[in-house]
Parts: structure tokens; sequence; C-alpha cells
């Protein structure tokens, strides 16, 4: 059971609310690179997945697209028992920077009860995500800030972080 309550409604206009705040925040993260930053933030990722529970949640596979690069395509396609091609033409397009990405939202692997079918077998982006936990976390501040409006973790490490600025 989650101690992070998970409104989407509610994440949707406090990320609205706060995305201008949090896009200096960032810039001026971007600008510093603190070193301490991927041991605070990761510290923080850590803490919010002790209150968090993702299966409570999915947004992300009910919203937005991974990337699917071409390992993601093999594996997938042996995983279904399918050739990549197939996988391509049955599940996947190519977005506006020529990534492939789900044709369909949800994610046309998840069940109802908000698990993968392919769980083993997920693209990279979805093994990774929420990104929280990476190396040179100021890397990704334009990522974290567009994720903060689909993921209630992202969201919460976020806001924690800006809360630790004299930390930085």
């Amino acid at each position: 059971m989650s101690k992070i309550k998970v409104d989407l409604e509610q994440l949707k206009v406090k990320a609205k609310n706060t995305e201008a705040d949090t896009k200096e925040f960032f810039a001026r993260l971007k600008k510093k690179k603190p070193k301490q930053l991927d041991t605070i933030v990761h510290a923080l990722h850590d803490e919010v997945f002790e209150e968090l529970d993702c299966l409570e949640c999915a947004n992300c596979c009910k919203s937005i697209s991974p990337i699917i690069i071409d390992k993601d395509i093999e594996r997938l396609a042996k995983h279904l028992r399918m050739k990549p091609a197939e996988v391509i033409d049955q599940y996947l397009e190519m977005d506006k920077d020529n990534d492939y990405v789900f044709r369909e939202a949800p994610c046309p692997f998840l069940m109802p009860d908000n698990y993968c079918m392919v769980y083993e077998s997920r693209p990279r982006a979805c093994r990774e995500y929420p990104h929280t936990d990476r190396k040179r976390f100021y890397q990704i501040l334009n990522l974290t800030l567009k994720n903060t409006h689909y993921c209630p973790a992202v969201y919460e490490v976020t806001d924690r972080l800006k809360k630790k600025k004299d930390q930085l």
C-alpha cells in the first residue's frame, strides 16, 4: 500500500502550477552541476519508492510511450515469438524524431491489473523509468521536468529535491 497518494488529476494540477519554479530550479542545477546531486537524488529516489507502489498507478504505461530501440524490438520479438518486422508492423510507429514508439496508449502490453505482459522483455526505457536513479542526473533535467506531469514518483523526488536546494 502506498504512503504517497496517487491522484493523477491532482498531479497534473500540481505539476502545472510548479512547472515554472521547477524549470528555473533545474536551469540553475544544469548550470552548476553540483557534485552531490546524484547522491541526493538517488537517496530521494529510494525514499520515494519505499512509499510508492508503481502498480497502483502505471500512468507511464497508460499515457506516454518509451523510445523503442532495435535491441528492444529483437527482445520483444523473441518473447512474443514473432519476427522483428511483425513487432514493428503490429505495435510500433515512428514519431516526429524518427524513433520507434508504441502505436497506441495505453501500452499494448499493459494488463488490467497494471502488470506488464512482457515485463522480463520490456524495452530499456521502461526498465530505466522514471530515471530518477540515473547517474549524471543533471543531463536529464528536461526529461525529468516533463515526467513530473505523468509520474507521482518523479514529482515527489523533484519536490523533495527543491526542498534541499541549500545542500546543492
